[in-house]
């Protein structure tokens, strides 16, 4: 399980819906320490930014280092990844990776009984497959591990429990399941299980899919009693920024649905507090998976990769979930853990430099000496883990539902589904996004700046 020449092993692990701010080493309000630890021994990007604020359009564009406006996924809609992608999975493999899967994808429609679909995801680059789906749907999809619920039944508990969720999104309270029966600790077990019994001569691509800390809010004990309630930061006040034109926030933040329920103060610190104790949940299972490699001797050999495919707005502006274009719903965590014995030029553990979720499939194509599809979008970032010559984005994009946000070092904007500016924000002055500037006419010249560098960005490009 050593190093294979210059190939490193390669453990891609990856939650959903994990705020770039629930890390502790980010600052956040849940402790995880494996994965600040990780963090110390590689950089933390604090600035990394989905390419939409929604599980399929934002895993597509990992797998594919497209936009939505090049993959014609705007949302979450019933969409199969084509077998002949060429996906950054494909890449490694080709590279003489062996590859694995652990957990959730959603690059096909999660319905039915997922060990049907194993012939797509082989055909999209992955050897090893045990698939699982989201927390909600799991109550609908059988899998290996539905199969084991049923076996120690609790499977019927499950899908009773998440029916009465459904009516009410923000419910708070533990779940059904025995904690080693829960979703994030089932794949984290199985992940460190095969990486501990892993004897084949080629070295490993191993992807591990947390389905948490999606909601349902229901973190099992005693993660569900970890964090007090009354120490959780306040969220972002509702009620602002105030929105003349029609577009999905304003939609949103005016309309009461799954997005905008009705919650007291002390509700949304409850919500926090279980929101925590799955982060932390899962941190512990990385934990046990790290202790697996460290004692096979492996860990060093290992490039470390953790991201998320989107945010949670966690009671901020009033809102849960994600599908907008503020910053709990678009950032998300992004760690590089270089292999020991590979330079780095990094003095300091945290960098600035903006970056997307589809830079993380470039990342690990070129640590693993892939062959990059011509028509991949990401940019690598070993150059910068190296110091090597490195350029910068000076900005980025994220899509949802026909609109586009593009964000650099200083504003944010977000244009309609017709190219008019609907969001302006200083993301300087006004980080917490309570004032809205679009409509203001002396930041008129910023505007068509933005405006110009976002037409650039979207100028449609080649599609696979």
């Amino acid at each position: 399980m050593s190093m294979h020449r210059d190939k490193p092993n390669i453990l891609f692990i990856m939650a959903d819906q994990f705020r770039h701010d629930a890390l502790s080493a980010n600052g956040g309000f849940a402790n995880t320490p494996h994965l600040d630890a990780i963090a110390s021994e590689g950089v933390l990007f604090n600035h990394c930014f989905t390419t939409s604020p929604k599980c399929i359009p934002a895993r597509i564009s990992l797998a594919l280092g497209h936009y939505p406006h090049q993959t014609g996924v705007w949302d979450n809609i019933n969409f199969t990844l084509s077998p002949d992608a060429p996906t950054w999975m494909r890449a490694v493999r080709n590279a003489g990776y062996r590859t694995s899967v652990f957990g959730k994808t959603h690059l096909h429609p999660q319905r039915g009984d997922l060990r049907e679909r194993e012939p797509l995801l082989h055909a999209y680059g992955l050897d090893d497959v045990h698939e699982v789906a989201g927390p909600h749907s799991n109550a609908s999809v059988q899998s290996y591990m539905t199969d084991l619920w049923e076996e120690h039944a609790v499977y019927s508990a499950y899908k009773d429990d998440i029916q009465r969720r459904k009516q009410n999104r923000s419910e708070v309270r533990p779940s059904v399941l025995p904690l080693d029966l829960y979703y994030d600790v089932y794949v984290g077990r199985k992940s460190a299980e095969y990486l501990k019994a892993y004897d084949r001569p080629e070295p490993w691509m191993c992807w591990v899919s947390f389905p948490g800390p999606h909601d349902p809010w229901d973190a099992p004990p005693p993660y569900d009693t970890m964090y007090d309630p009354a120490n959780m930061p306040l969220p972002i006040p509702a009620g602002k920024p105030d929105i003349e034109s029609d577009c999905v926030l304003k939609d949103l933040l005016e309309r009461p649905g799954q997005h905008r329920p009705h919650m007291t103060p002390e509700h949304v610190a409850r919500l926090r507090a279980n929101y925590a104790g799955n982060v932390t949940l899962i941190d512990d299972q990385i934990g046990m998976i790290l202790d697996v490699l460290r004692t096979r001797g492996a860990l060093d050999d290992t490039l470390v990769v953790f991201t998320s495919d989107h945010g949670e707005m966690n009671g901020d502006h009033g809102l849960l979930l994600k599908s907008n274009f503020l910053d709990p719903a678009v950032r998300i965590p992004f760690i590089v853990r270089p292999p020991r014995g590979f330079p780095s030029g990094m003095g300091d553990h945290h960098s600035a430099s903006l970056t997307e979720i589809i830079d993380v499939g470039a990342t690990l194509m070129d640590y693993a000496g892939a062959v990059v599809p011509t028509s991949f979008g990401g940019q690598s970032l070993r150059p910068l883990m190296e110091g090597r010559s490195y350029i910068p984005r000076t900005s980025i994009i994220s899509e949802f539902k026909g609109e586009i946000m593009l964000a650099d070092s200083s504003w944010k904007i977000v244009v309609d589904t017709q190219g008019r500016p609907v969001l302006l924000f200083d993301r300087v002055h006004d980080p917490d996004e309570l004032v809205n500037l679009a409509d203001d006419l002396a930041n008129r010249e910023t505007l068509q700046v933005l405006l110009a560098r976002l037409r650039q960005k979207c100028i449609p490009t080649e599609r696979y």
